[in-house]
């Protein structure tokens, strides 16, 4: 194995390039729904893959709104495939980029930018990491058929693109590579070998309608009956099971001298098991029914309807995703970097991939702040950022698991 000292020469001899690739990236808004921007960063991204010998692919979302996956193949001399997987969009639209002057803005360590850190950091990540690889291990990379895939829409959770890395990845699939943003631990580096799944709600109530002054009785408040609803929706937090159910959005009523005769909930729940999230799941169905809210005139009830309106199914801990994790570790301990397992609440294209092949994520720089452009004069509000730092130190440890990943699998 090359030493840290080596591994460190190669990688901060190639970042100044790839920080400056960075740059171009996050000059290009590639809001979800700009399509046009979306496709710029990619066509950058295979441009910048493409003297490591990567073809290019682009699939149309099923969304017809949103702009085209990409995917970059390099095939190896042996019978392997390994999978990376990004993103181009962010969640940043021009609008709100220019109102909150957020650009890319070097400050210190930090660099600040929309998708500095979410996620085309870790494009760049990719791009170091085999950069360095087919540098210093060129048989270990030229072996290799490579698969990257960038998800064109992933921050409006992409309902296709699992299917596109699926349809395009077999048996012979060693695993996927996620790199979303390391976790940050107190002296250690956090790859995540599981993560939550995710269950959209609404929950729909039909009351009836009356004049609030001269006959009130006739009605039946629905936004009453909602508001007692909601907190049964809100005590099915369950800490035991770490499942989250948060009431996001609430909307009723027409006017202040009627009588609501509806009112509707939207909110989201959240589990790491199978298990929890049917507990979840089931718990919020049976909320539809009947209400007590009634009118005393003629025993008329408000009725409420729940439904789950999308599911992403939870990524839990499992052989597949340890076995990865394990020689992330062992590469640690190779470079003096402590590297911890984590599991994390937000979702990520390993959602829909981990099922089906080896898959571990987190394997971009550090930073902070997703989703976040404003920046307040006391500091206490900062816009997203990715640090400069662990660029380095961070592709060497994916480098050298990598190697021993790709060397120990020609023994089995």
């Amino acid at each position: 194995m090359r030493s840290l000292a080596e591994l460190s020469r190669a990688l901060e001899s190639r970042l100044p390039a790839g920080l400056e690739l960075l740059r171009q990236m996050v000059d290009i808004n590639s809001w979800t729904e700009n399509r046009a921007g979306v496709r710029q960063v990619g066509e950058l991204t295979a441009q910048a893959f493409a003297d490591l010998g990567f073809q290019t692919e682009w699939v149309p979302s099923a969304n017809p709104r949103w702009g085209e996956h990409l995917i970059l193949t390099r095939p190896g001399t042996g019978p392997s495939t390994i999978a990376l997987v990004a993103h181009l969009d962010t969640v940043f639209s021009p609008e709100e980029e220019t109102r909150n002057n957020f650009h890319w803005q070097p400050e210190g360590d930090r660099i600040f930018g929309p998708g500095t850190h979410d996620i085309k950091g870790g494009t760049l990540m990719m791009w170091l990491t085999l950069q360095t690889l087919r540098e210093l291990y060129p048989v270990e990379f030229g072996e290799i058929t490579w698969k990257l895939f960038w998800n064109s829409s992933e921050e409006m959770l992409s309902p296709d693109f699992g299917q596109v890395c699926r349809d395009r990845l077999g048996p012979e699939t060693l695993g996927i590579l996620v790199f979303e943003a390391e976790g940050k631990g107190p002296g250690c580096r956090r790859l995540v070998v599981a993560r939550k799944g995710r269950g959209v709600w609404r929950l729909q109530v039909a009351g009836r309608s009356a004049h609030s002054g001269v006959r009130p009785t006739a009605g039946a408040n629905a936004i009453v009956q909602l508001g007692r609803l909601v907190d049964r929706v809100h005590r099915l937090n369950d800490e035991s099971r770490q499942l989250t159910v948060n009431v996001g959005l609430i909307r009723g009523g027409t006017g202040l001298n009627r009588v609501p005769h509806a009112a509707e909930a939207e909110g989201e729940f959240r589990a790491y098991t199978p298990d929890a999230f049917e507990v979840g799941r089931r718990g919020l169905l049976a909320l539809s029914g009947p209400g007590d809210i009634f009118s005393p005139i003629d025993n008329f009830h408000c009725q409420a309807t729940m439904e789950v309106t999308s599911e992403t199914s939870p990524w839990p801990k499992n052989p597949g995703s340890a076995a990865l994790f394990a020689h992330w570790e062992a590469a640690g301990v190779d470079l003096g970097q402590r590297v911890e397992p984590e599991s994390r609440g937000g979702l990520s294209d390993g959602n829909h991939l981990w099922a089906y092949f080896p898959t571990l994520d987190g394997l971009g720089p550090s930073g902070d702040n997703d989703h976040c452009s404003e920046r307040s004069a006391d500091g206490t509000k900062l816009p997203e950022y990715v640090d400069r730092s662990s660029f380095v130190p961070k592709a060497a440890l994916n480098v050298t698991a990598l190697v021993r990943w790709i060397q120990s699998s020609r023994k089995s």
